[in-house]
C-alpha cells in the first residue's frame, strides 16, 4: 500500500520515474507524426492536381516544393513515428512549418498560422528532448555502446 502512495505521490507532483517521461516522448512522437503523415497522404493523394498550383516560396518550382514538402509530411512523419533518426527527421518537418508560418500564412492573421506555429513549437520541445527509450534510436544507441565496449 505504501508502495503505491509513493508511486501516486510521485506521479501527481511531478517526480515520476524516467518511465513517464519516455511515455510522454511516446505519445508525442505518434501524435505529432500520426497528424502530420494525414496532411501529407491528403497531398499525396491529390499530387496531380496540387503540383500544378502548389505554392512556390523557395523558387523551385511547383512540383519540388510538393515533393519537398510531401518528403517532410510523409517520411520524416513515418521517421518520427518509429523514432528512427528524429532530431535529424526533425529539420525537414521544423524547415516546412517555418515556410508555412511566416511566408504562406505570413500576412494573414494569428488564427491562420496557429496551426504551424504549434506543430513547430513541439517539433522544438522533441528536437531538444530527443526520441525517448521507447524508439529505434534508443536500439541503435544502446547497440553502439555496447559495442564499443566489447
Amino acid at each position: 500500500m505504501n508502495k503505491l502512495i509513493y508511486k501516486t505521490t510521485n506521479l501527481l507532483l511531478g517526480k515520476g520515474d524516467k518511465c513517464y517521461y519516455d511515455v510522454a516522448l511516446l505519445i508525442m512522437r505518434l501524435v505529432l507524426g500520426g497528424f502530420m503523415l494525414t496532411h501529407g497522404i491528403a497531398k499525396l493523394s491529390n499530387f496531380e492536381a496540387l503540383s500544378q498550383n502548389f505554392p512556390d516560396p523557395l523558387h523551385v518550382g511547383s512540383t519540388a516544393s510538393l515533393v519537398m514538402i510531401l518528403f517532410a509530411e510523409v517520411g520524416c512523419s513515418i521517421l518520427l513515428i518509429l523514432g528512427l533518426f528524429t532530431r535529424l527527421a526533425l529539420i525537414p518537418l521544423m524547415f516546412g512549418m517555418i515556410i508555412a508560418a511566416f511566408v504562406i500564412h505570413g500576412g494573414m492573421a494569428f488564427a491562420e498560422r496557429e496551426s504551424p506555429l504549434f506543430y513547430l513549437s513541439m517539433y522544438l520541445v522533441m528536437l531538444v528532448a530527443g526520441s525517448g527509450n521507447f524508439s529505434i534510436d534508443f536500439l541503435i544507441r544502446k547497440y553502439l555502446i555496447n559495442r564499443k565496449k566489447e
